[in-house]
């Protein structure tokens, strides 16, 4: 075995819901080099990886099969080769039905080192999603998985249907949905009862998920008439009528709710993340990005950082790019022994944190207007404060602080600008709908807006949004805000977002 060859993982990554990955799974994504994916991969888990990562798509269409599995033989090799960590990143587990095996064997041939990494496989996690446990004590005490994919009509068939038609328990069927009916005859003809119950759920444990249920006799009716296409798992037996019960995904406060999630694409993660637990779908449309100024301005003041007595910290934006300034110069926050940090609100304040800043003051209510009379009472005379802050300002703040006789010194640490793509994802994004777009700041509604030319696409959107700040850009665009956090948090906004839906 050639020692420069690299590692090749087989990480099955569960059925869509990111949050199904494992820790190993995780972990090894984070550190991969290549990562080789298949079609229906959700595309949110590949956020996980690293910035420098290849990542290389091979989905294959089930007509060409084997011609593309092999040229996904010669691209693992390829990788590996290169003697850099690979993850072969499949849907559901690798070694069901997923051809984690052949692929196995080709390493093993080559004398490429190999691991695999088990996934959570959507032949139970879809059932579970949709409210269906595939085993139940009273019910059901056997399962068995089948593929779908074979060729029903062939002679020499591997799969013995009058068995498994005659097991008792629950049959889960994948990749079954182009030949389902001839699947359910088969069946049917084996002697399972025609009125047995029967459950199609599509993207099982994504917030699109779509189930329908029906009999083993009519489901394949009821499939053609809602149009519902691949990717799908099939569910048989008395199982399925727990879902009258169980039925938990589908009944989450914000199931299948299109939220719009405008901040940058390095913040997105979090509320999409929030948003997704509630079963909505989160639509990534970042409208601002944040760029850099003023930086030798700050080094300046940095060097000189003695001269003042505060330092406020309005955005997470300010605190990163103040601190990387500080690192950079060869400093650490015990450069700041001596001076007071104030933060308008716990993220603000978590992001220093982050930097060993603990001693934070900071108001009961997060906004501008608390932070200021904060400030008002704390800072004594001859206390200098320094506010790194947005290009787009923070005039009426700095100007009640200084007309209460605050010597403030501002610097300008940081820009908004829309990203490229942003104008080009919006055409497909609201012309599929959204049901409510959310605003984490007034620099967020204005990228939006530049964006889409105007406010006409949202005029029939609800408008979530953080703050007053917030709020007041929104009505300034002749727009209402219909959500409001109580507090300016995104755990806050999420929840104002349920219970605007809740009532």
């Amino acid at each position: 075995m050639k020692k420069s060859y690299g590692e090749v993982y087989l990480v099955g990554c569960g059925p869509g819901d990111p949050e199904l990955l494992t820790l190993k799974g995780l972990r090894l994504l984070k550190e991969a080099d290549f990562v080789i994916h298949d079609r229906l991969i959700n595309p949110r888990i590949l956020d996980f990886t690293k910035q420098n990562a290849e990542i290389i798509d091979v989905g294959k269409d089930s007509n060409s099969a084997n011609i593309q599995q092999e040229k996904i033989h010669q691209i693992i090799i390829e990788k590996a080769k290169m003697g850099k960590k690979v993850i072969r990143l499949k849907g559901g587990d690798p070694f069901l039905f997923g051809r984690g095996g052949e692929e196995s064997e080709i390493l093993r041939k080559n004398n490429i080192p190999f691991q695999v990494v088990p996934g959570v496989t959507s032949a139970i996690a879809a059932p579970s999603y949709a409210g269906i446990p595939v085993t139940h004590r009273r019910v059901a005490s056997s399962v068995t998985f089948v593929s779908g994919n074979e060729d029903i009509s062939k002679l020499n068939s591997n799969i013995n249907w009058n068995a498994i038609g005659n097991t008792g328990g629950t049959i889960v069927v994948l990749m079954g949905r182009n030949k389902l009916n001839q699947i359910t005859n088969k069946l049917i003809k084996a002697g399972l009862r025609s009125d047995t119950p029967s459950a199609l759920i599509r993207w099982g444990s994504e917030p699109h998920q779509t189930t329908i249920t029906g009999t083993i006799e009519n489901i394949s009716r009821k499939a053609d008439a809602k149009e519902l296409l691949p990717p799908v798992a099939l569910v048989i037996g008395d199982v399925v009528n727990l879902r009258k019960e169980l039925n938990w995904f589908e009944t989450l406060p914000l199931f299948g709710k299109r939220i719009l999630v405008t901040r940058t694409r390095t913040q997105a993660s979090k509320l999409s993340s929030l948003l997704a637990q509630e079963g909505a779908i989160p639509i990534e449309l970042p409208t601002i990005e944040i760029v850099p100024t003023n930086i030798k301005t700050l080094q300046n003041q940095i060097r000189n950082i003695n001269e003042f007595s505060w330092i406020v910290f309005t955005s997470s934006n300010a605190v990163d790019i103040f601190f990387e300034s500080l690192l950079n110069l060869g400093f650490d926050s015990r450069k700041l022994y001596d001076i007071k940090i104030a933060a308008i609100g716990p993220v603000t304040k978590l992001s220093l944190g982050k930097y060993g800043i603990q001693n934070v003051i900071m108001p009961k209510l997060f906004n501008t207007e608390a932070l200021g009379k904060l400030l008002i009472k704390e800072v004594v005379q001859n206390q200098n404060i320094l506010l790194p802050r947005s290009k787009l300002g923070l005039e009426g703040f700095t100007a009640k602080l200084r007309s209460a006789g605050k010597q403030v010194e501002e610097i300008s640490l940081y820009e908004t600008i829309i990203p490229k793509r942003s104008k080009e994802l919006s055409l497909g994004i609201f012309q599929d709908g959204i049901d409510i777009a959310t605003f984490t700041s007034s620099s967020s509604v204005h990228g939006l807006i530049e964006t889409l030319g105007g406010s006409n696409q949202l005029k029939d959107v609800s408008i979530a949004c953080i703050g007053p700040v917030t709020e007041a850009a929104i009505k300034k665009i002749g727009l209402v805000s219909d959500i409001l956090a109580q507090e300016s948090t995104i755990e806050s906004l999420v929840e104002a977002i349920k219970a605007h839906f809740t009532e």
